[in-house]
């Protein structure tokens, strides 16, 4: 399977981004959809993602602000991103997980800039 995200860019503290990561097929029965992101030093970690009962889970840091969505029809997970921080601030990564195999696939990552 293939991610395409998109949504990225510059923003001012306390904006919001609507990122979009498009997959290549349908894919929401087989996979878990997540969202990661990274920054230069530290490792990838994870922001929000659909888990099994399609429940979502939340970072911490971005519980209240954040929102993972999924639009089934066009195989595209969304993360809506409010009340924007400059530490969210991060290269942010579409992420499936292959549920039968837990096999790991992810998008090209788009840079989410948040000025303070």
């Amino acid at each position: 399977v293939q991610l395409q995200a998109s949504g990225g860019g510059l923003v001012q503290a306390g904006g919001c981004l609507r990122l979009s990561c498009r997959a290549s097929r349908s894919i929401f029965s087989l996979y878990y959809m997540a969202w990661y992101r990274q920054t230069p030093g530290k490792e990838r970690e994870l922001v929000a993602s659909f888990t099994s009962g399609d429940k979502t889970n939340y970072a911490d840091s971005v519980k209240g602000r954040f929102t993972i969505s999924r639009d089934i029809a066009k195989n595209t997970v969304y993360l809506q991103m409010d009340s924007l921080k400059s530490e969210d601030t991060a290269v942010y990564y579409c992420n499936a997980d292959h549920k039968p195999t837990r096999r790991q696939y992810w998008g090209q990552g788009t840079q989410v800039t948040v000025s303070s």
